[in-house]
């Protein structure tokens, strides 16, 4: 543990930056889960998820709990597995 007055203090906000870094992450990982349950439904479910998905990643990434690339390639991979999905049905 924490010699100093200090340390202590630094000790404490790096808990408290752990927990909001933790609860930040898990509602990130439940929205990219609630994209590929309305994936799995239809495309157009899959769309409106995927609108409520994009602003918080890009939110997390922008407050440095995910680096800015590691949201860009979330993105870019929701986005191809919903436009995949919708030419699949086009095609049907």
């Amino acid at each position: 543990m924490a010699n100093h007055k200090s340390a202590e203090k630094r000790h404490k906000q790096s808990l408290k930056k752990r927990d909001r870094n933790r609860a930040a992450k898990a509602t990130l990982r439940t929205v990219v889960k609630k994209f590929d349950a309305a994936l799995a439904t239809s495309p157009e479910e899959a769309t409106e998820a995927l609108a409520q998905a994009i602003p918080l990643i890009n939110k997390t990434a922008s407050k440095g709990i995910i680096h800015k690339k590691n949201a860009a390639r979330k993105v870019s991979r929701l986005s191809k597995k919903l436009y995949k999905a919708i030419s699949a049905e086009k095609q049907a």
